[in-house]
């Protein structure tokens, strides 16, 4: 697929085989797919189908068997692990559905610790202001081991919006917690998004969830697809030519 200049994310002919006890599995059989800056995007699929392992090749933090992940013009294949973490530093956030807070620091010290590294100015100021955004303004002095779990994501999604990433990876966020408290996350997930025109890729097995981004694309099988709304469907979107039907293009009609 052809790297079209409106693309944030480019993911080409993009192949994973990992080594297991019983022999070599592949997990990613030739993806392609390009998400345009400020698009919101769910991944949807079966447990198992390669998800969470499509959202690290992503963030750079494992290596594909071939094929090439370009995000925002950079080539990741092409660098370091010293410059992958420059890069992930400066233009991806990440939320996890464990939270993966740090349990020895407060909620303002793990928000302020990657403004820190990322050599943002007055970073604890920015943290402050970062978790009164997310409603824990009262809850700066708190360690993990002291929220509940809504709010321990809380923290997470203010660090992960902290120093303003131009592309953001959730893999389930809400899978630890319960319907209410979910529902909660998410809106602030969209809220925050759309402040701040950032790309969201949401991994989710939650098709509500799904439902709240401008598009969904289907992992089965090592391949993906586009998955269309029965609108969408009548107006006889077909795949880019040539990539057969596991190309989910950022070109369809009803995307922006």
């Amino acid at each position: 697929m052809p790297h079209t200049s409106s693309a944030l994310v480019s993911l080409s002919d993009l192949h994973l085989t990992l080594k297991s006890q019983a022999g070599s599995v592949d997990i990613l059989k030739g993806i392609d797919l390009e998400i345009n800056a400020g698009d919101t995007v769910s991944v949807v699929g079966p447990s198992g189908a390669g998800k969470s392992s499509m959202m690290m090749l992503m963030a750079g933090l494992e290596a594909a068997t071939s094929g090439r992940v370009t995000i925002d013009g950079k080539d990741l294949g092409a660098m370091d692990e010293d410059a992958l973490a420059r890069f992930r530093r400066d233009g991806i956030g990440i939320v996890f559905q464990d939270f993966h807070l740090i349990p020895t620091m407060t909620a303002l010290e793990n928000v302020a610790v990657s403004l820190e590294f990322a050599r943002k100015p007055d970073a604890l100021a920015r943290a402050r202001a970062r978790l009164e955004s997310v409603g824990l303004g009262h809850r700066l002095d708190h360690f993990p081991g002291q929220l509940s779990g809504g709010e321990q994501q809380r923290v997470a999604l203010a660090r992960a919006f902290a120093a303003e990433p131009k592309l953001l990876l959730a893999d389930e966020p809400t899978g630890n917690l319960d319907s209410a408290t979910g529902d909660i996350i998410i809106d602030l997930l969209f809220s925050l998004q759309k402040d701040h025109g950032t790309t969201l890729v949401l991994i989710t097995h939650d098709p509500r969830l799904a439902k709240r981004c401008n598009r969904t694309v289907v992992l089965k099988d090592g391949l993906l697809s586009e998955q269309h709304s029965p609108t969408e469907k009548s107006e006889n979107v077909s795949p880019a030519s040539g990539t057969g039907p596991r190309v989910a293009s950022a070109n369809a009609k009803g995307h922006a």
